[in-house]
């Protein structure tokens, strides 16, 4: 019996590389750069599973490569750039890592949320610049304490950071989402959200409709001195309107852990981070680190690899999004 041959995009944890590796032949990255297009087009024709990551994008062009793929195995909770149609068509299983990055996510939220609101990027070079000689009556910012907060997306990210904003004394908080409710939100639509909230949580999904959901129509009415936290997706929002909102002073802040040039399934994403919300002195950013996690990472591998073997045994991997009706290819171990 042929032993499955398994590619990772990305650099594995040791300890998922080897359970990987005691079924079959692993391809993956000693290095933080992903595999390249031209290595991926060398290894996916013998392949027969597939963990990906942020990094990739898996559509029907890709699916045609790997002829012999039994499943690909996100180890990611947003699957955008993963054509779910696609792999049905193509008896691909496609499974997700679903919980796992909740907490983590919520978390660097609000320490966004605060870094904007306290100065923390301006305070920090200050320091830095050795020209600090004590306290004076400067960089004087916005707490959460009082606050009226607003959420678009309440899923489970969305409600983790309701969660966290109970030990904050906010003064109330909007719920932005037609899908869903929580009992701690006030549910408003998203202009009402923008028109009276002082902090604005982004945690929505990049979908067909919510793309620029927020732009420059919608930051019109953002309420003078808003600052806006956005760990949903960078395509949420169109970043140069948000460059000229901040530019015009009806945003004060922004911050964001997730970019437009990262949804590599739209075709007209931008191809870097706008230079105009780079250089602007009201944002904090960080590198997509919502999971950034050492022992999160490591679990969240952990289950991908669950998946794979699931699938690679006959199995239906238990976190399989796309359980239609389409018969999948053959077990690479039965």
């Amino acid at each position: 019996m042929t032993r499955p041959i398994i590619v990772a995009s990305n650099r594995l944890h040791p300890e998922v590389a080897g359970r990987l590796a005691a079924i079959g032949p692993l391809h993956a990255p000693e290095g933080d750069q992903p595999l390249s297009a031209e290595q991926q087009a060398r290894l996916l024709p013998q392949a027969s599973a597939f963990m990906g990551f942020m990094t990739d994008c898996v559509d029907a062009r890709w699916l045609a490569g790997a002829p012999s793929m039994k499943i690909v195995a996100a180890a990611l909770k947003g699957f955008d750039s993963y054509d779910v149609d696609a792999c049905e068509r193509a008896g691909v299983w496609l499974s997700i890592v679903p919980d796992l990055l909740t907490e983590p996510t919520a978390e660097l939220a609000l320490g966004l949320a605060i870094a904007l609101g306290r100065h923390i990027r301006a305070g920090d070079a200050h320091v830095r610049s050795g020209n600090f000689v004590g306290w004076r009556p400067v960089l004087y910012g916005s707490g959460l304490a009082g606050a009226t907060v607003g959420v678009v997306g309440l899923g489970a990210v969305g409600r983790a950071i309701i969660d966290r904003l109970q030990g904050f004394g906010t003064r109330q908080i909007l719920g932005v989402d037609p899908a869903s409710s929580d009992d701690r939100a006030k549910s408003v639509e998203l202009h009402t959200a923008l028109e009276e909230s002082d902090f604005l949580f982004l945690a929505a999904p990049l979908t067909a409709t919510s793309r620029h959901l927020v732009d420059e129509s919608a930051l019109r009415r953002a309420r003078p001195g808003q600052l806006m936290i956005n760990i949903g997706r960078g395509s949420v929002v169109d970043e140069e309107a948000i460059a000229t909102a901040l530019d015009r002073q009806r945003l004060a802040g922004y911050a964001a852990d997730v970019f437009e040039f990262e949804d590599w399934a739209l075709p007209d994403r931008p191809r870097s981070v706008s230079a105009r919300l780079r250089t602007h002195p009201r944002t904090v950013f960080t590198p997509h680190l919502g999971s950034g996690v050492a022992s999160v990472r490591l679990a969240i591998e952990h289950r991908a690899a669950d998946n794979i073997i699931a699938a690679l045994n006959g199995e239906t991997p238990p976190d399989a999004i796309n359980q239609g009706r389409f018969r999948p290819r053959s077990s690479a171990l039965t």
